[in-house]
């Protein structure tokens, strides 16, 4: 399906079920400024072209008792098809990697962890990270506070 037109009133749909995945259709389209069957049809319309990926509950990862986040970059020995394919396969395995990106520049990935406190993360780096074998090098990074998190953009 083509990718639909994200004028302003998309936007702000998108905006509201960011905020709030689990609102009404008529509680939504009374925030966006239409009648509910339109609001209905444009919210399919997102979900059929891919915009809306799906719903999900957002956690609060300190609440659930990991209060302590890490970035972490990796640089691997070398980035050949096999050698990315087994790091991949071992990051998904780690319940403390919340995030992994593969990057551009001088680092590889960039992992973000939800831990407990450094012992912890401690624990993670020399029991797992650092024993996949194509890990050239490591760079940890700890956050102090989360200044924005989702989309908030306008055209």
């Amino acid at each position: 399906m083509e990718k639909p037109n994200i004028d302003a009133i998309n936007q702000r749909i998108l905006r509201e079920l960011q905020a709030n995945g689990r609102i009404s259709v008529q509680d939504l389209s009374q925030r966006v400024g239409l009648s509910p069957s339109p609001c209905a049809r444009r919210i399919n319309m997102l979900e059929q072209a891919g915009v809306i990926a799906g719903y999900h509950a957002m956690i609060d990862e300190a609440s659930a008792g990991f209060p302590f986040a890490v970035f972490v970059s990796v640089k691997l020995d070398r980035q050949v098809d096999d050698t990315i394919r087994e790091f991949e396969a071992a990051i998904r395995t780690y319940p403390e990697v919340v995030d992994c990106w593969l990057m551009t520049g001088n680092r590889d990935y960039l992992l973000r962890l939800a831990v407990r406190d450094t012992a912890d993360y401690e624990s993670f780096l020399t029991g797992k990270l650092t024993r996949i074998p194509a890990v050239a090098s490591i760079e940890s990074s700890i956050p102090l506070r989360r200044v924005k998190s989702g989309i908030s953009r306008s055209r």
